[in-house]
């Protein structure tokens, strides 16, 4: 069994370049799967399921069941089990054979099947730039507020990240291949980084 985990800077194209890259290789790809799965296990909406697991704020976010919302600040649902959720989930999606897993520190969960690790980044102009590129009708953050909640999603992602591994998130020890995608299309990066996690797999096959 084969499996990437991708690991990604907010806006650097991560998980555009994920799918491509589950697609190029024939591969599953897991994202907003892993999300729903675990919303289904635990009855919980997915926007607070998405929240919790990924800036830890299960001590303030109301619980919402379905999509009704019960504010019960009193008796917040234990963030400590939708991270045992998550592994699980995790765990399970991967058992369904060669896959790209985008984020949500699978590359440490996964850690005993040996996952190629990639981590993607990109200049800060870059990221504004492709989030500028996607962002919804109506919204018109300048420059300055877009970097500020750029650098506010990857402080959080570093956090998760901290609860998990001894290494900080986005050093380059953590990961087998980081790739910056800054000025490349993406579509261009995806044969290269197959290939290169093809021959990592052939010279370090899961055990």
């Amino acid at each position: 069994m084969r499996i990437i985990t991708v690991s990604r800077e907010f806006g650097s194209g991560g998980r555009e370049l994920g799918k491509r890259l589950a697609d190029h290789l024939g591969y599953h790809y897991f994202d907003r799967e892993i999300v729903t799965a675990i919303a289904q296990k635990t009855a919980l909406d997915e926007t607070y399921v998405e929240t919790v697991l990924e800036k830890g704020l299960f001590k303030t976010m109301p619980i919402t069941f379905g999509h009704t919302f019960s504010y019960l600040p009193s008796i917040p649902y234990d963030g400590s089990n939708l991270f045992t959720e998550q592994q699980k989930v995790i765990r399970e999606l991967a058992a369904h054979g060669d896959c790209v897993m985008l984020g949500r520190n699978a590359d440490m969960i996964l850690e005993n099947e040996h996952p190629f690790k990639l981590f993607i980044y990109a200049d800060m102009d870059a990221k504004i730039r492709r989030c500028r590129q996607r962002a919804p009708d109506g919204e018109h953050l300048t420059e300055r507020e877009m970097e500020k909640q750029i650098r506010r999603i990857d402080k959080a992602r570093a956090n998760y990240h901290d609860l998990l591994a001894d290494t900080a998130w986005g050093d380059k020890s953590s990961y087998h291949l980081c790739v910056n995608t800054t000025g490349v299309p993406l579509e261009t990066l995806v044969p290269a980084i197959a290939n290169y996690a093809k021959a990592w797999f052939e010279a370090f096959p899961s055990k």
